[in-house]
């Protein structure tokens, strides 16, 4: 966290909030030479430095001291935000004691809530859900801090948010759900939860890739197993390709070994009118393709 340099006296107030050094920030408070709300040219007030540093005392003295809970900085961030972002839930719950808001948001959208999931701090999730926090908050992108805490793989905060009537499908405006984003970070687990709360299993992005298409081109076996369980579609997706097609490129055979297991068809061709075999060179791979086209002609 950054800020600009002002008057000494604001300077110190911002050291001691940063350092947690309660006295001296009495000291400063209660000399009336410096206002509690006293902020830099980027709008940071000490209350947020105190939030993101996660020093609880400081943050109390500086509301004991008339701080202002809502106030934002130029980016819309707010001490909510930041003792949200960092995980500080003793802070939190604080801020909430004097009337936190949870519906103020950053320039980009975000907010306290999609802070919290996106580094998954469940204890915070949770507070913030209690305490009124939006579950279908969305940044400009429409990704809702279901969709981040699916890219970053934080299981516990996303039972929270489904607990809490998060929509499971809720694409990105390209068109990527929670389940696509999760199967290409090679997340198993938020794989299998998603798919039990219903995510659907051929949801595609725009450019018509769906889970397992990114799965196998990445080569991420525990994914390509638990979505495999839900008899996805092994055909030609609307991206003119197959998930085998997409294993192959990626070069992983145990990727190419689970798909061709579960009846993908070696001999379906791309919108390119090339086969699976027409996608690499490894000798291994060519192998489990050819004996799978021999004995599904057999």
């Amino acid at each position: 966290m950054s800020f600009k340099k002002e008057t000494p006296l604001a300077n110190a107030v911002f050291w001691a909030a940063r350092k947690g050094n309660l006295a001296l920030l009495q000291l400063l408070l209660n000399s009336g030479r410096v206002d509690a709300d006293c902020k830099d040219s980027y709008g940071t007030t000490a209350l947020m430095v105190a939030s993101y540093s996660g020093h609880y005392e400081c943050a109390r003295e500086l509301i004991m001291q008339g701080a202002e809970i809502n106030l934002q900085r130029e980016t819309g961030s707010t001490a909510l935000f930041f003792a949200s972002q960092q995980g500080h839930n003793d802070i939190v719950k604080l801020l909430f004691e004097f009337g936190a808001s949870t519906d103020l948001q950053t320039k980009e959208g975000g907010t306290a809530l999609s802070a919290a999931a996106q580094h998954g701090h469940a204890k915070v999730v949770e507070t913030l859900l209690k305490n009124g926090a939006n579950a279908h908050d969305q940044l400009s992108d429409g990704a809702t801090p279901l969709f981040l805490a699916a890219q970053e793989g934080h299981v516990t905060v996303i039972r929270h948010l489904l607990a809490s009537g998060a929509k499971v499908n809720h694409p990105r405006e390209d068109g990527t759900a929670p389940l696509w984003m999760a199967a290409q970070m090679g997340h198993s687990e938020v794989v299998k939860v998603l798919l039990l709360r219903g995510a659907e299993r051929d949801a595609h992005r725009k450019d018509g890739s769906t889970a397992l298409f990114k799965a196998a081109y990445k080569g991420h076996t525990d994914v390509i197993e638990e979505l495999l369980k839900f008899s996805p579609s092994l055909g030609v997706l609307k991206n003119g390709s197959t998930a085998l097609h997409a294993a192959v490129m990626g070069g992983n055979i145990r990727s190419v070994v689970l798909l061709l297991a579960a009846n993908a068809d070696p001999v379906l061709t791309n919108k390119n009118n090339e086969l699976p075999r027409d996608l690499t060179q490894n000798e291994r791979i060519l192998r489990l393709l050819q004996t799978q086209a021999v004995n599904g002609s057999s």
